[in-house]
This record gives structure tokens, sequence and C-alpha cells, in this order.
């Protein structure tokens, strides 16, 4: 019988003190704050903390509370540029290097965030942060070219 890799690195607890440390750089950010709607960071915190433990092993209660994750298409209608992917890392980096993992695990959990980071990415524009409605819009460029004005 195998272990998972949730239980090799601590399990539940190693997993909230990683979210907890990310959503403290999250916190202030002028960038990423914008992308979080609610006032509170506590539902989102608790969402990725339920996608990251289903994801290494741990219980399946991120599916069982709101199905299939289906990354792309949730994040979809917030900007995520490359700036904004990189801020991501960028507080990612901090709260990994507080976990004080073993190598290979810092390393496995470390190539795992960086690949689903870059995937992420829906756009290059260099502005329009926030939810579609208020922010990117979901329409895209026309498709022919538009009659100028009179």
């Amino acid at each position: 019988m195998s272990i998972s890799f949730y239980d090799e690195v601590g399990g539940h607890e190693t997993f909230v003190r990683l979210v907890d440390a990310f959503y403290r750089g999250v916190a202030d950010d002028p960038v990423m704050r914008p992308m979080y709607p609610e006032d509170d960071l506590e539902p989102a915190k608790e969402r990725l903390t339920l996608f990251l433990e289903q994801y290494w092993g741990g219980p399946g209660t991120y599916s069982e509370q709101r199905g299939h994750p289906r990354l792309r298409m949730r994040h979809a209608a917030f900007h995520v540029n490359p700036d904004a992917r990189d801020r991501w890392l960028a507080h990612m980096r901090v709260a990994v290097d507080e976990l004080k993992l073993a190598p290979l695990h810092e390393e496995t959990l470390w190539d795992y965030l960086q690949r689903a980071a870059f995937a992420m990415v829906n756009t290059f524009e260099p502005s329009g942060i926030g939810p579609s409605a208020g922010g990117r819009s979901t329409t895209g460029l026309p498709l022919s070219p538009q009659t100028p004005p009179h």
C-alpha cells in the first residue's frame, strides 16, 4: 500500500499552512486581491485548501462540494495574464518555502504549482483585472472589420 503525497507532507495541517501563507501575500497585492470579490478571503482559502488536498491524495471533499475542479473554466472570467501568474507564483513561492519540506517534496509541489499557474494564463492584455463583467471582455475581438463612424 502506497502513502499519498498528502500524507507524506503532513496532511491537512500542511496544506492549511501553505494556503494561509499564500493568502497573506494575496491580501495586500494590488493585482491579485481584486480577483477575489469576497471581502473575506476565508471562502477562497477553504476552496484552495480543499482542492490541493484532493489533488495530492487527501479527502475528496472539494469534488463532493463543488464538482469537477475544471480549473481553466473556473478562472476564465478573470484576467489572468503573465503578470498575475507571476504574482501568484511569487506568493506561492513564499508559502512553499515556509513549509520547509524535504527537497523532493518541495520540488514535486513546486513543479505542479508552476505548471498550474502557466496553464491558467488566459490573456496577454496588460490590464482589465477582475471578473469579466467589470474587466475582461468575454466576447473577444470582432470577426469582421468595424464600420467607421460617419
